[in-house]
């Protein structure tokens, strides 16, 4: 019998446009997400839409160990309109031992602080959308994204080790999870008219467009 997929787990400090988007998104994914903020309006707005919603201060360590936050497998900082609160709740987050913490930054400087702090990856809700770092976080090799229609998305996705060896024809991809093969890239190679016969490599980069579910599925399965 397979293992059955580990759920995600992901802690999002802050409930504004772009933290509850994250949330919901990440929820509707099948994530079992924890949503906090120290502002109980916007907790009690995510309530029924997320796994659990609390209050509470994120630069408070006591209050962060009692959630229990250094068993997630992934914190997104999405306070920002603070940095002092960002970076402080950046640096109890990194000290507690959490693998992947993502953080919402405002400024170049802000950013700079950031990294210094250790986080992981740090976006800008000016230029990355919420939903689209929710996609993200599903699938580690997903390394962009981008919604072209309600329905149908373009992905570039790494290839892990289950299809290494393959050529495009022997992989199916088409066949068996709905998805065309755009194009391949093998280290600074760019394949813009891929051929059946080509073989695939663990750590290629895959252009791939289709449904939402679908790639979806590949990501869960490459």
């Amino acid at each position: 019998m397979a293992n059955k997929k580990k759920t995600l787990q992901v802690a999002v400090i802050g409930l504004g446009r772009f933290g509850q988007s994250v949330a919901k998104t990440l929820t509707e994914l099948g994530c079992d997400v924890l949503a906090i903020d120290s502002d109980m309006k916007k907790v009690e707005a995510v309530a029924n839409t997320v796994t659990h919603a609390v209050q509470a201060d994120s630069t408070d360590e006591e209050n962060l160990k009692m959630l229990g936050l250094q068993n997630f497998d992934v914190v997104v900082l999405a306070t920002g309109s603070c940095i002092q609160a960002s970076i402080l709740s950046a640096i109890i987050i990194k000290e507690m031992g959490v693998a992947q913490v993502i953080a919402k930054a405002n400024s170049e400087l802000h950013s700079k602080a950031l990294e210094k702090i250790g986080v992981n990856k740090i976006v800008y809700p000016e230029r990355d959308s919420g939903i689209k770092l929710a996609h993200s976080l599903m699938s580690m090799n997903l390394v962009e994204y981008l919604e072209i229609s309600p329905e149908y998305q373009i992905a570039e996705v790494i290839i892990q080790s289950t299809f290494h060896g393959k050529t495009l024809k022997e992989a199916d991809l088409r066949n068996r999870y709905g998805i065309n093969v755009l194009a391949i890239r093998a280290g600074d190679t760019l394949n813009v008219s891929p051929q059946a016969d080509d073989v695939l490599h663990e750590g290629d980069m895959l252009v791939v467009l289709g449904r939402t579910k679908d790639l979806k599925n590949f990501c869960e399965n490459c």
